[in-house]
């Protein structure tokens, strides 16, 4: 057998199986799981790993087009290695549904185990095809550098109320850490610029550079209050643009530490405006945008793909590569995500939002020393045709973060949610600093709660990749499965207990502590020795029992 199961959790099974080509030894890994610990999770990422061979195709030696997916036919030819037979899979494809999508693949793979490469058509659409209407052709739509210089890292400092947030914070310390790495890796003195826009962010620049940053841009305007997307796009892209951009302004005043065409990296926070944000700026400067980041890293990788090698059948080694690592769909594993450059295009700058509460706040340095710069630029009164003529602003507001114990509730109280989330709260209140958690399912589903705990459902409590990431002393998650979407928003915790009714639930995996039982039940249990005193949550950080 290839590898042994039970030896791998379910998150180092995935990359471990990745390298294994072989159906037999797929399915033998399959059997020893399910005739050992049986996981769920393992059992579904064995499955759709295996799934990914055609056993027919195995078999027969033949493939039939007609009822396959693009994705399909990529799969199905990477193994195939001559050139006659995948010419013959072209011309079944033209006598059939006769797909140009399904002729590019094939042919990409005639052209990479042939050693040849066919000539890339660079032409935009409009030159392509100039008997087709366009309607678009006539909006501009800018284009990336062509041998561009690109430097710093460009980090977007959001602001609330006068005041950074807290992943902006994040974000400083993570880019300090990554360009001091950089800069000993590469030799360089690459810098962290920070970027603020609003109205009198004077201030928040100079803690900007506290936070790690060596040079603060800063934007002033009345009009820039509330966030809006035209004019912070347009402003943020004036400032990383070099002098003398072919997409810049002329008059653009000229910066002594800037000297290249754009930043080599940027960087936003994953919030409702930094999303936005993020997309807007990395289209306007033709590159991509990794969004809801868990984990950015630097480092050179090695690529085989001829989009980007230029050469079929080649490997070529890229350096300085951002690697922004995100949960992926499957519910198991991880992406990460590239941004790198074709031959005959350059994607700069790599970009990628993250997930508040990812990092950790930095400790400010008052002392640190910086330049701080006020950005000058003409605003043009057509950006503001949007205008913010009356705001709400939420009373306090919900911070899991500094919490000692949270207790997080998932679909398990679907059977009855107000006692499930009224159970939740009583557990709440026997601790000294606690707070309530609730998982995406329970947001979105269309449970009816009565009023007086309708107040404690809302999207600010939620925990997970689109929510909060918390890491307190002790995560309790009553009623929650555990997928991955959850997990990187508490496995950080220092102690989680699970409480729920199925034993192969996936947060058994990755708890401490897992108690098989109904969260109605277990949860009075909890209170009621807690408030008597006849249970010791602080003896289960340090190796107790439940059943002390």
């Amino acid at each position: 057998m290839a590898l042994d199961p039970s030896e791998y959790t379910i998150q180092e099974l995935g990359p471990a199986i990745q390298d294994i080509d072989d159906l037999e030894a797929l399915e033998a890994i399959l059997e020893a799981e399910k005739d050992g610990d049986n996981r769920k999770g393992a059992v579904t990422l064995i499955e759709s790993r295996i799934e990914k061979f055609s056993e027919d195709a195995e078999e027969d030696g033949e493939i039939d087009l007609e009822e396959m997916s693009v994705a399909d036919v990529a799969n199905a030819i990477r193994g195939m290695n001559d050139p006659e037979e995948l010419q013959a899979l072209i011309d079944q494809e033209e006598a059939g549904k006769d797909r140009d999508s399904v002729k590019k693949q094939i042919q990409n793979r005639i052209d990479s185990v042939s050693g040849e490469e066919s000539e890339r058509d660079t032409r935009t659409p409009e030159e392509k095809y100039p008997e087709l209407d366009h309607p678009t052709a006539d909006k501009r739509h800018v284009r990336a550098l062509e041998d561009g210089n690109y430097r710093d890292m460009w980090v977007y400092c959001e602001t609330q109320q006068g005041e950074l947030i807290d992943v902006s914070k994040e974000m400083l310390g993570k880019a300090r850490e990554l360009m001091d790495t950089y800069n000993d890796d590469y030799g360089e003195d690459e810098k962290v610029v920070a970027v603020l826009i609003g109205d009198d962010m004077d201030d928040l620049a100079e803690e900007a550079i506290a936070y790690g940053a060596d040079v603060a841009v800063y934007l002033n305007d009345d009009r820039l209050e509330r966030f809006l997307h035209k004019p912070y796009t347009e402003a943020f892209c004036d400032m990383c643009r070099g002098e003398g951009h072919p997409f810049g302004r002329e008059d653009k005043q000229t910066y002594a530490w800037h000297g290249y065409d754009e930043p080599r990296y940027t960087v936003f926070p994953a919030t409702n405006n930094g999303r936005d944000l993020s997309a807007t700026v990395q289209a306007e400067l033709d590159s991509g945008l990794a969004s809801d980041c868990s984990d950015l890293y630097i480092t050179k990788c090695t690529i085989s793909n001829p989009a980007k090698t230029g050469e079929p059948g080649t490997k070529k080694e890229f350096d300085r590569i951002l690697h922004m690592k995100r949960p992926d769909f499957s519910g198991f594993e991880y992406s990460t995500i590239l941004c790198i450059d074709k031959p005959d295009r350059e994607f700069h700058p790599q970009g990628a939002s993250v997930i508040p509460g990812t990092f950790d706040v930095p400790e400010p340095d008052f002392e640190r020393e910086g330049i701080v710069v006020e950005h000058d630029m003409p605003l043009d009164d057509e950006w503001f045709s949007v205008e913010v003529t009356e705001f709400d602003t939420l009373e306090g507001g919900v911070d899991l973060t500094g919490r000692d114990v949270i207790v997080a509730l998932g679909r398990g109280i679907g059977g009855d949610p107000t006692t499930g989330i009224e159970l939740g709260l009583d557990l709440v209140d026997a601790f000294e600093d606690a707070d309530l958690g609730l998982s995406r399912g329970v947001i979105t589903a269309s449970y009816q709660f009565g009023g007086h705990v309708e107040q404690y459902v809302t999207e600010e409590r939620q925990i997970g990749e689109s929510g909060q990431v918390v890491e307190p002393p002790l995560y309790i998650a009553a009623g929650i499965s555990g997928a991955i979407q959850h997990k990187v928003g508490m496995d950080e915790a220092e102690t989680i207990i699970a409480i729920n009714t199925d034993p192969e639930a996936d947060i058994r995996d990755f708890c401490d502590f897992f108690i098989e039982g109904d969260l109605f039940e277990i949860l009075p249990e909890l209170t009621e020795s807690l408030e008597a005193g006849e249970l010791d949550i602080a003896a289960l950080t340090d190796g107790g029992s439940l059943d002390d």
